[in-house]
């Protein structure tokens, strides 16, 4: 996922003891009903155990603003090795595969060093004792942590996936179902365009989502809602994984390898659709936005309909004539069905992550931070694709018009749906 900016040069004007302790004890707040079993499994490589993730989030705060700010010791030498992620500047880490294996420290030795942190951390900010680049980096640390949350929910919804019991994350605030009735196009006039953003506009901008600069955009229409699974199960039903004319090549044969013939958490029981959700296994609903999908399923699925993804600036363009969906602060931990048509772009924010045609790779003029932080996001600008929008999972005070995404094109376990555009012929 996207990470942190400059710690230099961002704003840390809403840098707060309260604010720092709130969004912490959000992570807390997911995490509450889980057992410690749950807390400790890795269920594929590219998930974290939730006890890693508390304890990585932890020890960022410690390694950037406890031990490189204040000058204090160490919880514990070791979790330098145990939570680093990818900081190569760092040292050398615990192989991401191998998180699961981490036995110990046990979920309550972590939870300790935790408040550790967070007392250390809070008592400074109520003191005032970081200066400008301090308050930068809780801030950079906190949308560190929101990234986390959303993290932490994707990898619990995997494991609970593969349980034979058909388990649930959560009972209550599924959305309920709803006719989104059909889809209007949306169009836009073909412009010059104002894209990206630069430090200080946002308290926590990341240094991919700069420097502000301009892109042409030819005109285009954008569809007014998110596919729906009943729309994709039309897909299915004409060959979509069978056919290789709508995917893209490489796409074709990464699904001929997994044996991909639907969405991720889909299967048939009984000859009927279900889907694995963060409430338990459910037959598919229609009418709710399709999720976990890959780039390549999007891509295929729009080549099929006639249409194709909409790229991030055009995704951009639109924000502000977009409506919101389901986030994180809404607790219905799935995506909701659209809202009756209203003229705007039903959707755009919350719901699902959009795929976008566009490339992750770095703006005109962008510059990479220096040090370990400047690790977050210009080593990974290759061979990815970027989302724009936010998911059901995302919280609201995290994500903006500007926010960039990225996953690779094969990734599904992400909340990632599909909205189709259209280029306007002159």
């Amino acid at each position: 996922m996207s990470q942190l900016s400059n710690p230099t040069t961002g704003t840390a004007e809403s840098v707060s003891a309260d604010r720092f302790r709130r969004i912490r004890g959000m992570t807390l707040d997911l995490t509450a009903d889980l057992s410690e079993e749950d807390c400790c499994v890795q269920s594929q490589t590219c998930c974290s155990p939730v006890k890693w993730h508390l304890g990585h989030t932890s020890w960022f705060f410690e390694r950037f603003i406890v031990r490189q700010i204040l000058g204090a010791d160490a919880y514990d030498e070791r979790f330098e090795f145990l939570f680093n992620s990818y900081y190569n500047a760092i040292g050398t880490r615990q192989p991401r595969s191998q998180r699961g294996l981490l036995t110990r420290p046990g979920l309550g030795e972590i939870m300790a060093f935790r408040e550790v942190v967070d007392d250390r951390v809070s008592r400074a900010l109520e003191r005032g004792d970081l200066d400008d680049d301090g308050l930068a980096l809780v801030e950079l640390g906190l949308s560190h942590e929101q990234q986390h949350q959303e993290l932490l929910l994707m990898d619990v919804k995997h494991l609970f996936s593969c349980s034979p019991l058909g388990v649930s994350y959560a009972s209550e605030g599924r959305p309920a179902p709803a006719d989104p009735g059909p889809t209007t196009d949306v169009a836009f006039d073909g412009q010059i365009a104002s894209i990206g953003s630069c430090f200080g506009a946002h308290p926590a901008i990341f240094d991919n989502e700069c420097p502000e600069h301009r892109v042409f955009v030819e005109p285009f229409t954008l569809a007014d809602r998110l596919v729906t699974n009943g729309e994709y199960l039309e897909f299915i039903n004409d060959g979509g994984y069978t056919r290789p004319d709508h995917w893209l090549d490489l796409g074709w044969r990464v699904a001929g390898t997994a044996g991909w013939s639907s969405p991720a958490y889909w299967q048939q029981v009984n000859g009927e659709w279900h889907e694995f959700t963060l409430y338990g296994p459910q037959p598919i609903d229609l009418a709710s936005p399709v999720v976990h999908v890959s780039y390549f399923e999007a891509d295929a699925f729009a080549r099929w309909a006639g249409a194709r993804l909409p790229t991030e600036f055009e995704l951009e363009l639109a924000w502000e004539r977009g409506s919101e969906g389901a986030m994180l602060c809404s607790r219905a931990f799935h995506p909701g069905t659209a809202c009756e048509p209203d003229g705007r772009i039903r959707q755009l924010i919350g719901d699902t992550w959009e795929w976008t045609s566009s490339s992750y790779g770095p703006y005109p003029g962008y510059c990479k931070p220096d040090g370990a932080v400047g690790e977050y996001n210009g080593k990974f600008m290759c061979n990815q694709y970027v989302l724009r929008g936010g998911s059901c999972v995302t919280p609201r005070d995290h994500i903006r018009s500007t926010y960039r995404n990225y996953f690779e094109p094969e990734a599904r376990w992400q909340f990632a749906g599909i909205r189709l555009a259209r280029s306007v012929n002159a």
